[in-house]
């Protein structure tokens, strides 16, 4: 599979359109079309229904793309790698996840003495993070701990929070000043799905995750988080950091009793080969 032809198809799918895409990329639209023909007809699938006004992709086109995106981007993170001057430190640093105030500063810092070196950060949930992690085209992600220690190396930052419920302010619930492990087994919860987390949670409440009233989970959270619990759906198991310093009225967070902290973890590829400006990266953070 041709790394161009991956380009040509993304091309077609950002512009919707093979005349469009063919101006887009400079050539010619005929032989476009024939390089998507052909990627279909070596994959064995068809990628694109060609509509009448705009083309859309197949459940297998969806597949190819994500694919194809998660290609070229190692590819051009690749090329430049190679290019980097070797005579002083450059090159670029990708981050997924939240970002915290000793990355921030990490990152400020390792620039003002070498300008070559740029950081690409990249949000989205945990699942689709640690996937971008363990195929390369991020060096590094944060994440709560837990983390699986045989995928994942880590490095405990600073930052930390501590897990509560989140609950409507007309909830029996709310004249309480904390949630104890009964409560957590039997109300209607609201959590996040990672398995590791689950599993956290229910050792505290001294139970297993199957046990929990579990109404709903998130992998993260856009938007107001208090639509969640407003609606009546459940209570927001959630640490506090996520939410405002100053709640609506509507709602109030209780933490949990006995505290449960949690840490957040800088993670990156087990055995992975750091490049130089990713291991000076982690320098500044330990501090070696």
């Amino acid at each position: 599979m041709d790394v161009r032809v991956l380009r040509y198809f993304l091309a077609v799918i950002r512009e919707e359109n093979i005349t469009r895409a063919a101006g887009s990329l400079h050539i010619a639209q005929p032989s476009l079309s024939k390089q998507l023909m052909e990627l279909e007809q070596e994959l064995g699938k068809t990628l694109l229904i060609r509509g009448k006004r705009k083309i859309t992709l197949t459940e297998e086109g969806v597949l190819l793309r994500k694919r194809a995106e998660e290609i070229v981007e190692l590819v051009d993170k690749t090329e430049r790698e190679l290019s980097a001057d070797a005579g002083q430190l450059s090159g670029e640093i990708s981050i997924g996840g939240n970002l915290h105030p000793s990355l921030l500063n990490a990152a400020a810092k390792l620039r003002e003495g070498n300008p070559g070196v740029s950081f690409q950060f990249y949000s989205n949930d945990a699942t689709d993070v640690t996937e971008r992690l363990m195929h390369g085209t991020l060096d590094f992600t944060t994440l709560l701990a837990p983390v699986d220690a045989s995928r994942y190396e880590a490095l405990r930052l600073p930052e930390h929070s501590h897990w509560g419920l989140l609950v409507r302010a007309d909830s029996p619930m709310a004249e309480a000043s904390c949630v104890h492990r009964e409560d957590v087994q039997n109300l209607p919860l609201i959590m996040h799905r990672r398995a590791g987390l689950q599993q956290s949670i229910a050792e505290w409440a001294h139970t297993r995750p199957e046990r929990l009233n579990i109404a709903a989970s998130y992998n993260v959270i856009y938007g107001n988080p208090l639509l969640l619990v407003q609606s009546g759906l459940g209570n927001l198991l959630v640490t506090r950091d996520l939410l405002a310093p100053e709640l609506d009225p509507s709602v109030r967070f209780l933490p949990l009793d006995p505290l449960l902290e949690t840490h957040y973890l800088l993670v990156w590829k087990k055995n992975a080969t750091l490049t130089k400006p990713a291991e000076r990266f982690l320098s500044m953070l330990t501090g070696r």
